[in-house]
């Protein structure tokens, strides 16, 4: 359904993709900041990226040249006619075109504001696309607009290419800081994130494609089949009942981002959670991830 991608070219979100539009700041553990944005495209860097995808354009240094907006929506709709549209977001969203941005940081660090940043913007896309019922969202490296389902967005977290425990532990320790200031919602919505990363990384280790339905139920349940988690009698009784539990984890991690999130508005639903429940999360979830990991990990 490449049509589809048609969408992506109101003047509102080629401004987003070409770095014109800005969601605030994203602080690194140094306090120094980067803003919420796509990486800028001049004129001659939209005419590079044109080329680069088949369709050859020259800048004109001398007048003569069009605007960025209609350079872009002119990739846009040579992509879409050729299908190579997905292909032109995930280059655009991926991490190497932010190297410029998130230059002088660590490697985890790298790695988890390009995942925020990203996630941002594909939020804010979707919410221009919503009510046309519609959201963009990222399968495995594909990008695909599809209807909503239920009305519902459920944004599929991009591809990380290394979960580790370096990983787990900087999600973990930032979903803590969120406590600590007090800001629960943030915490859960961290925790959540971090299962959902961490399912989709192993089965993807197993070259299978994650569910695209953004339950995290049925991701927890595609880790469990591909890496043979099923309790059963050969296994201590103890174990089996550790396991079971495992469960419970992930589907209370699910209902509290639904509930008490900051991933949705404030509801007859909501709940208020204290501090010691939030700790509870973070601490369940960042286990939680350790424990599939080293499961993927034994059956490498």
């Amino acid at each position: 359904m490449s049509d589809a991608f048609n969408l992506l070219r109101s003047k509102e979100i080629i401004a987003i993709l070409d770095g014109d539009t800005k969601y605030g700041d994203y602080e690194f553990e140094d306090c120094t900041t980067v803003k919420i944005a796509m990486p800028y495209l001049s004129g001659s860097d939209l005419c590079d990226l044109s080329t680069l995808f088949g369709l050859p354009v020259t800048y004109s240094w001398n007048g003569g040249a069009l605007s960025r907006w209609k350079y872009l929506d002119n990739l846009l709709e040579y992509c879409i006619k050729n299908n190579k549209c997905s292909s032109l977001l995930a280059y655009m969203f991926s991490l190497t075109q932010f190297s410029k941005v998130l230059n002088g940081h660590g490697e985890t660090e790298i790695k988890e504001a390009h995942q925020t940043i990203v996630s941002n913007i594909i939020e804010q896309i979707n919410g221009l696309l919503f009510f046309g019922g519609n959201e963009l969202v990222i399968i495995g490296q594909n990008f695909v607009i599809h209807p909503i389902t239920g009305n519902k967005i459920e944004i599929i977290a991009p591809k990380i290419k290394t979960i580790d425990r370096e990983y787990i532990k900087s999600i973990s320790s930032r979903a803590m800081r969120d406590i600590e200031q007090n800001d629960f919602d943030s915490a859960i919505t961290k925790s959540r994130t971090l299962l959902e990363e961490t399912f989709c990384y192993v089965i993807e280790k197993k070259n299978e494609t994650p569910s695209d339905s953004g339950d995290i139920s049925k991701l927890f349940k595609q880790v469990k089949t591909l890496y043979n988690m099923h309790t059963d009698t050969n296994t201590d009784r103890r174990i089996n009942t550790l396991l079971s539990g495992l469960n419970s984890i992930v589907s209370a991690v699910a209902e509290m981002r639904n509930k008490d999130s900051d991933a949705h508005g404030v509801g007859a639903a909501r709940i208020p959670i204290k501090e010691h429940h939030a700790r509870l999360f973070v601490n369940s979830s960042m286990a939680m991830a350790d424990f599939i990991l080293s499961v993927q990990q034994n059956n490498s």
